[in-house]
């Protein structure tokens, strides 16, 4: 039976922190499914179309050298409904500190009762990454700062491209 991971997320916009969570999780699975959130009540920066695209480029090349197949969906419910619909038996979640961990475990324990087929893997961020979130990406971009040392060089382009 193949092990089928999901990885959740908003991914607006693809962070280091984020590949390097792929870059753990490849090794871990036989297919990685990449699913980004869509909330009709949020405004994202990058529309879905170029999220699944940055996904798409940035983390294809990690599942190829592991050998692990990689998906890129877009999912509107319930994270372990999306889970569940696409046959994962893993919920792949990044740890960057104790305060995720919290609000990590929590998340897990509720879909663990809807969904005890599906298992929550924590995957602890490398030292180098862990004060990068999304948001903070959004804001040094918005006000014209540097981003080129959290995202990767096709992000720092099309955050460049947005925020020029």
């Amino acid at each position: 039976m193949p092990r089928i991971a999901l990885y959740p997320g908003s991914f607006d916009p693809v962070t280091n922190g984020h590949l390097d969570v792929v870059r753990q999780a490849v090794i871990l699975c036989d297919k990685l499914i990449v699913a980004i959130g869509v909330n009709p009540g949020k405004k994202p920066l990058f529309s879905t179309e170029e999220r699944l695209e940055m996904v798409r480029s940035v983390f294809a090349p990690l599942a190829q050298k592991a050998g692990c197949a990689l998906e890129v969906t877009t999912y509107d419910n319930l994270t372990v409904t999306a889970a569940r619909k696409a046959g994962a038996t893993i919920m792949i979640r990044g740890l960057r500190d104790g305060t995720d961990l919290n609000y990590e475990m929590q998340i897990a324990g509720m879909n663990e009762t809807m969904a005890p087929e599906v298992h929550t893997v924590f995957l602890p961020a490398s030292v180098a990454v862990r004060p990068i979130t999304a948001t903070l990406v959004r804001q040094i971009a918005g006000m014209g700062g540097d981003v080129s040392a959290f995202v990767p060089p096709a992000v720092a382009k099309a955050l460049k491209a947005k925020f020029g």
